[in-house]
């Protein structure tokens, strides 16, 4: 049953590994590439609980490659490869497209237009200058527009042309050539003076830039104490292995010697009969150690490849390092001090904050009366050909054409001889009060939310960071007391062993105290693996939350 249940574990993790080549295949081929890595990689887990006499072996017969592996070096390749923390940074460029669409707003806006026009008035008068008039009307304007970020304001630049030849015996210039000049600013004077909608987006999303990057670093740190406990673990269920072995190997030895004994005749056939049930219960037990292995082994491969064609995942990891008892932690309130300045989600709860007061600024200046200036000026000219007429009108001869052309108008234009300025100011403002006010009062009061809330996570921080400590203290002693009870457990085997071998015991209490020191060496194991978990632990608590959760991006969009 836990074969099967570790098979199951086995395949559903190399599902839930993304494939690296995945882009280059299709989706049914990729599926059935992941089915197939899944099949070997349980026929490899058969072979290993089955080892063939020359050693571990791959499917088709090829030896399994072995890595050997360092805690630091598997925390090097998480940082490279692992999935959840390219994804992690992923996110910070994401929200650096949303920043520059917003200064994109702030960027000059040219625009031109060029048409050609041709229209034929009805005569509906005797000044109409014909019975039909032809009017050719050929216009190439330009113009430039910006938005200022600084004040709110926006500025607009326009140059108008046209060229108009007509059949009116009433025109003065044919060809005609006009131009146009117009300059205009509006700049608000009091709402959105100091804080638009613009603005305020742009603030807001460059904030939570901040707090995007701080998610990716809580992402990063809770991954790697991830791969460091899966370490740890690793190594835990390979020493369990080990520790497995030798209780079946001296199971075995015990059959052994019962069968020279009732061979002699020292013992009942009966004990042989005890000493076998309890050399196939230990090889059960190694079975199932070895099934938690490869468990384990695959749960740290999980935070290591990129995929399951990266080559590390074919292979058998054989961790190097051993847990060792390193020094516990003493400055305490230093520890806790570092994690209420430092943890990405205070570090991302004083973000949301600031994001906050942004919003409370924008709607506290919306309920602020629009009062708005504008100015403009502009130029004019004109030219062409000026055909000089003369006679009663209705019946006008040319007397004089003289030639002339858009330079004429260009002249006209920059002696600005005829201009025209404007300069006013719009206010407006509802009577009553706005929707902005209540949209600020509201603003206010989750500005003093948000400011509870970054109280109470604080108090929950120090009281974490606290608690890891005690963890640590705790699992210290734990292998105080494991390794001692440890150290006694053998020594009664010994013991025992040697009355058993001159007739003062029986069977059944040298299997007893073989099992005491079987249990006391897995319970050292797990008391030191769960030592070096709960230091990780501690680290992990000064800098990140449990999770790897960094705090969620501000969705205030603060629009009207």
């Amino acid at each position: 049953m836990t074969l099967l249940t570790s098979t199951f574990v086995a395949a559903a993790l190399l599902a839930a590994v993304p494939c690296a080549s995945a882009q280059a295949l299709s989706e049914s081929a990729r599926k059935e590439a992941v089915v197939q890595q899944a099949l070997r990689t349980y026929q490899q887990g058969l072979n290993d609980l089955n080892p063939a006499p020359s050693g571990i072996t791959q499917p088709g017969g090829a030896p399994a490659a072995v890595r050997e592996l360092r805690l630091e070096e598997a925390v090097a390749i998480a940082l490279e490869k692992n999935l959840d923390i390219q994804v992690a940074r992923l996110e910070p460029q994401s929200v650096d497209f949303l920043v520059a669409g917003f200064r994109n707003t702030y960027r000059p806006l040219a625009s031109s237009t060029v048409g050609l026009r041709d229209q034929y008035q009805l005569p509906t008068s005797s000044l109409n200058g014909g019975t039909k008039v032809n009017n050719g009307t050929t216009t190439y304007n330009l113009g430039l527009s910006q938005n200022v970020s600084k004040w709110g304001g926006s500025y607009t630049v326009n140059w108008s042309n046209s060229r108009v030849e007509t059949s009116n015996t009433f025109s003065t210039f044919n060809p005609s050539f006009t131009t146009n000049l117009v300059a205009a600013y509006t700049q608000p004077l009091v709402r959105g003076f100091r804080l638009d909608n613009t603005r305020q987006q742009l603030l807001i999303n460059l904030i939570n830039r901040d707090i995007s990057e701080e998610s990716a670093r809580a992402t990063t740190t809770q991954t790697l104490a991830n791969v460091r406990n899966a370490y740890w673990d690793l190594v835990f269920a390979q020493s369990a292995v080990d520790v497995a072995q030798r209780a079946t190997e001296l199971a075995d030895k015990l059959v052994v010697d019962n069968q020279a004994r009732v061979e002699v005749g020292t013992l009942a056939p009966l004990d042989i009969v005890q000493a076998q049930a309890e050399s196939a219960t230990r090889r059960q037990n190694l079975a199932a150690a070895e099934a938690t292995a490869q468990t384990a082994e695959l749960t740290l491969k999980r935070f290591l490849v990129s995929g399951t064609d990266d080559p590390l995942w074919r292979q058998t990891i054989r961790p190097v390092d051993l847990p060792s008892l390193g020094p516990a932690p003493s400055d305490i309130d230093g520890a806790i001090r570092k994690a209420l300045s430092e943890r990405t989600d205070v570090v991302s709860a004083k973000k949301n904050l600031d994001s906050n007061d942004v919003t409370v600024r924008f709607f506290r200046n919306q309920s602020m009366p629009a009062v708005d200036l504008n100015a403009s000026y502009g130029a004019q000219g004109l030219g062409g050909t000026a055909i000089v007429r003369t006679g009663p009108l209705g019946n006008q001869t040319v007397q004089e054409i003289i030639p002339g052309g858009y330079g004429d108008a260009l002249s006209l234009l920059r002696a600005r001889d005829f201009p025209t300025w404007n300069l006013n100011v719009t206010m407006s403002y509802p009577i009553g009060g706005n929707q902005a006010d209540a949209q600020h009062a509201r603003a206010r009061l989750q500005r003093t939310q948000a400011l509870t809330r970054l109280r109470a996570l604080e108090v929950q921080i120090a009281a974490e960071v606290a608690n890891a400590a005690l963890t640590v203290q705790s699992n210290l002693k734990r292998v105080e007391a494991a390794t001692a009870a440890r150290e006694l457990a053998l020594k009664r085997l010994e013991a025992e062993q040697s009355r058993f071998e001159v007739g003062l015991t029986t069977n059944f209490f040298v299997v007893q105290a073989q099992r005491d020191l079987r249990d006391s060496q897995n319970t050292e194991l797990r008391a030191l693996a769960d030592y070096r978990k709960s230091l990780v632990n501690f680290e992990r608590a000064q800098q990140s939350p449990a999770g790897g959760g960094g705090g969620g991006l501000n969705a205030a969009t603060g629009g009207q």
